[in-house]
């Protein structure tokens, strides 16, 4: 069973790849892809903000 630090860290570097995908699917105007990836993005935040990660500093997108 993972532990706390485990989960935090896969969702880190989850949330990590979810915004490089989002920043790729803006710059090519795949509006269906943003907006998947934008569902999967805010449910990763809404877990790393409960978790107590301060996202300031890392979230690119801003949303």
């Amino acid at each position: 069973m993972p532990t706390g630090i485990e989960v935090t860290k896969t969702a880190l570097d989850d949330f990590k790849k979810i915004q490089e995908y989002m920043l790729l699917a803006r710059k090519e105007n795949a509006k269906e892809t943003y907006a998947k990836l934008k569902d999967e993005y805010l449910t990763i935040k809404a877990l790393l903000s409960v978790s107590g990660v301060n996202l300031a500093d890392i979230d690119k997108i801003k949303e």
